[in-house]
């Protein structure tokens, strides 16, 4: 495509902003057909397809890409739901200029009953676009595509060599997609994450996560034998006592609160949490259940012990149902974030203002409850993370009905595309002012 000319006056980004305006119906269709690809997890088995569709959406911008996967037997848990390749897709370009990696997971939470529309179906109500995964994150996909091609249709030189980075299992899983990138050696310059909110933000680090699924196990016998069976035979009967003892166990941990900085408006400091996320058992009523199952979520603050806090619960259960048979079983876990500020944040403070209209006093720093993936790559030794989203209060993210907006989309791409810029704010670059 031949650029267009540059008036007078006129500078490259302003060109490519107008670009992304005239374009952005094409976000919403690049959105429709990525939330129609089913990348729940778990199970995880649509991730082989969502990496063929971002093949093709950057084959006309001329990256270069590669698939990684991750060994089975890093994610595999055994007996556990998760199933398919975990197939990581890295897109970049060579130039020689410096590298921002831009960093997105595919994956979306399951869909939970109580949606009005078909989740895998991009709803159109106006301005807003609902779908599974649309603000978090894949309406963040959208934005950045929308991005390089306005950049690659008005000619605009860029300070950064893009290389996108399309990543697996970071809602749950052992050993999610960028851990491994990271493990590997696979990532180059400083990345921007685009796990978070659509606020002046500047992030302070993060919780971590893990999961624990217990399995209590009983003995299958007929209903009208139960009372012959012995105490040990129901599974749910066993489990009470678990129940029970993690319910004593949640306020407790509730009162641990961290030095990490809370949102803007919060009334409390950031709090330890241990929820019962999911517990299953039973098939019908003339059976006694010989397997009853509870999967325990645990968010930790930096200031914890992973394997302390993984003790405490474990030290619980057994205490609570020592006659049991139990098997306890780590199905996911993300460490906490420690602060990922660095040189760049300034600058990319300006290409978020640039974008989404914010003004220098309405940046804060804060932490968050919610869990990121990166504390495995800052495990590696790259400490600054730039951080940035879609996600709003009201977007609903892992809940029917989540959704992001077209303006927002757009607001985001002016933003990336601002700080690909050569030509933006080089008096804050770390690289053009080391060339100096």
């Amino acid at each position: 495509m031949v650029s267009p000319p540059i008036r007078p006056g006129q500078s490259g980004l302003s060109l490519g902003f107008a670009e992304i305006e005239r374009a952005a119906e094409s976000a919403v269709d690049d959105l429709a057909r990525m939330v129609a690809v089913d990348t729940t997890f778990p199970p995880g088995a649509g991730y082989q397809a969502f990496a063929g569709l971002m093949e093709s959406f950057v084959a006309p911008l001329g990256l270069e890409c590669r698939r990684i996967d991750v060994p089975e037997h890093l994610w595999r848990v055994h007996g556990g739901p998760a199933q398919g390749a975990r197939t990581n897709l890295i897109a970049r370009r060579r130039s020689g200029r410096p590298v921002l990696g831009l960093y997105f997971h595919v994956d979306t939470v399951p869909a939970a009953p109580g949606w009005a529309t078909d989740p895998l179906h991009l709803t159109r109500e106006g301005d807003r676009l609902i779908g599974i995964g649309s603000a978090d994150m894949k309406g963040t996909i959208a934005a950045v595509l929308l991005a390089l091609r306005a950049a690659d249709r008005t000619g605009l030189p860029l300070g950064y060599d893009p290389m996108l980075l399309f990543c697996t299992d970071e809602e749950g899983g052992l050993y999610p997609g960028v851990r491994y990138l990271a493990d590997q050696g696979l990532l180059e310059g400083h990345i921007l994450n685009f796990n978070g909110a659509a606020a002046p933000r500047i992030w302070a680090g993060c919780f971590g996560l893990f999961t624990l699924l217990v399995k209590v196990h009983g003995r299958t016998v007929h209903a009208s034998e139960a009372a012959n069976a012995g105490s040990g035979a129901n599974a749910i009967e066993a489990a009470l006592p678990i129940l029970n003892a993690l319910a004593a166990l949640k306020p407790d941990i509730a009162q641990r609160m961290s030095a990490l900085p809370a949102p803007p408006g919060a009334t409390r400091p950031l709090a330890a949490q241990l929820d019962i996320s999911a517990a299953h058992g039973g098939q019908c009523g003339g059976q006694i259940p010989s397997r009853f199952e509870i999967l325990i979520c645990r968010r930790y603050a930096p200031e914890e012990d992973f394997l302390a806090a993984r003790r405490e619960i474990e030290d619980a259960i057994r205490k609570a149902a020592p006659l049991a048979e139990i098997e306890i079983v780590l199905t996911g876990h993300l460490m906490p974030t420690s602060d990922p500020t660095g040189p760049h944040w300034p600058r990319w403070q300006d290409a978020l203002s640039a974008g989404f209209g914010y003004a220098p006093d309405e940046f804060a720093k804060w932490g968050a409850t919610s869990c990121s993936d990166f504390g495995w790559v800052q495990a590696t030794g790259m400490q600054e993370i730039l951080l940035t989203g879609l996600g709003r209060p009201d977007s609903r993210i892992h809940a029917p009905g989540e959704f992001t907006t077209l303006p927002d989309i757009v607001a985001l791409a002016k933003s990336v595309l601002a700080y690909l810029s050569a030509e933006f704010r080089p008096d804050l670059s770390p690289e053009a002012i080391a060339i100096r």
